[in-house]
């Protein structure tokens, strides 16, 4: 998959998208026995758009930071202030 087409599916509104055109998570079996490179094309290929699809009939999209923070360190900032 190009940068371009990544770029494509990154930029979907999940306003307007159609859900019975997205793939439900539920539906996407790895083989986990299958190289970490191999499964993650597999995953994008199986997925159709890995930044916005179904979970349970839910529309997802999913969208990343540019920040040096891990979840876990803000799952952890986030506990430590409660």
């Amino acid at each position: 998959m190009t940068q371009e087409q990544l770029t494509r599916l990154r930029d979907v509104d999940i306003r307007a998208v159609d859900p019975h055109t997205l793939v439900d998570r539920k539906t996407v079996h790895i083989n986990e026995k299958l190289p970490r490179e191999e499964r993650i094309r597999q995953y994008v290929r199986d997925i159709k758009n890995p930044y916005c699809y179904l979970n349970e009939g839910v529309v997802v999209k999913v969208s990343f930071s540019d920040v040096k923070d891990t979840i876990e360190d803000r799952l952890l900032a986030y506990v430590r202030s409660l």
